[in-house]
């Protein structure tokens, strides 16, 4: 570390909201490899408040040990401060997004002032989008990504034996469970981009903005449960996933696919294996090259991050407790600086 000094949101130890700290915090050093990026906007994501819990709902063996004060957050928008000799394709005062250093627990950083991120995991911001929208996007749609069309990567997943295989969109029909949150809503895009059929379960006042997205059909999943009208399904993408996930094993043909976005607590898989049903999931992957690639579907509009909510990062507090409530639109967004 340097020693110059930016504001950061930090934890000294394990809890609710209230752990999260918004004071000065060392700047970050360039390291080779590494882009240094002044931050405009951070995404916040599940692994944020699962981490400063201290992933209580992991056993105990599965826990991360870190080091306080710890810095949370991955994703972010910003500017390119400063490069190392040994990078080439970034230049000082180039837009760009990254998701950090995902799946390194405690090393990503994001909630700052400066981040500083291995140059293979960072990608040219889409022109076409704003900070806030692009610091939305990295998890959230490589996590659609990665599970529906390309994996992008070779990490063992210690949740299945195997690796994770997308199951093929075009023509088929596909449901997502908890359309209107990060995950969900960028996975009714990418699979109606490929060319699927899409149904859509979340609450009715999504209903405009999930079929303005994409969505084919919608089910509003406080009037009537999914798994009792949806049927012949190819996929099924539960965003929201844990113990209940395996009510959806009726909904698909045989030979179809579940993929829960949070697998623990599945426990249908005698059931899935009678009825042919693969059952697979996988954990998203910092990827620059996927980023790029997505980059020109959100410069030109196909795809869209819809935002909930805004705050600064001094009130990292008040975005915790608003996802706390639940029932998210899209994304909350922290922004840095004017």
């Amino acid at each position: 570390m340097s020693n110059e000094t930016m504001k950061a949101v930090r934890i000294h130890a394990f809890g609710g909201p209230e752990v999260l700290q918004y004071e000065d915090a060392p700047k970050p050093a360039l390291q080779p490899g590494e882009v240094l990026v002044r931050v405009h906007a951070i995404g916040i994501n599940p692994p944020d408040w699962y981490l400063r819990d201290g992933y209580r709902t992991l056993p105990p063996e599965w826990r991360p040990q870190v080091e306080f004060p710890l810095i949370l957050g991955t994703d972010i928008s910003g500017v390119v401060e400063a490069v190392a000799e040994d990078v080439q394709g970034f230049s000082v005062g180039d837009e760009v997004y990254s998701m950090v250093r995902f799946f390194s627990v405690g090393e990503s950083k994001a909630y700052a002032d400066y981040v500083a991120v291995p140059a293979s995991e960072l990608a040219l911001k889409p022109a076409g989008i704003d900070h806030i929208h692009a610091a939305a996007t990295p998890m959230s749609l490589l996590t659609a990504w990665q599970f529906m069309v390309e994996l992008g990567h070779s990490e063992p997943n210690p949740l299945q034996p195997g690796l994770h295989q997308p199951a093929p969109l075009q023509g088929k029909t596909v449901l997502v469970n908890g359309a209107a949150g990060g995950v969900g809503h960028f996975a009714v895009q990418v699979a109606k981009l490929k060319g699927a059929r899409v149904i859509a379960v979340a609450s009715s006042k999504h209903e405009a903005t999930l079929r303005d997205l994409g969505a084919d059909e919608f089910i509003d999943y406080t009037r009537t449960p999914p798994e009792t009208v949806a049927h012949d399904l190819d996929l099924v993408v539960d965003a929201l996933g844990g113990p209940t996930t395996g009510r959806f094993l009726r909904t698909l043909k045989p030979g179809g696919a579940l993929f829960p976005v949070y697998p623990l607590g599945f426990a249908d898989a005698e059931e899935a294996g009678k009825r042919g049903i693969t059952v697979s999931t996988t954990q998203v992957r910092s990827s620059g090259a996927h980023l790029t690639a997505l980059a020109r579907y959100l410069n030109d509009g196909t795809i869209r991050a819809i935002i909930d909510s805004t705050y600064p990062l001094a009130e990292a507090r008040q975005a915790h407790e608003r996802a706390a409530k639940g029932h998210i639109q899209g994304k909350i967004v922290l922004t840095v600086g004017d």
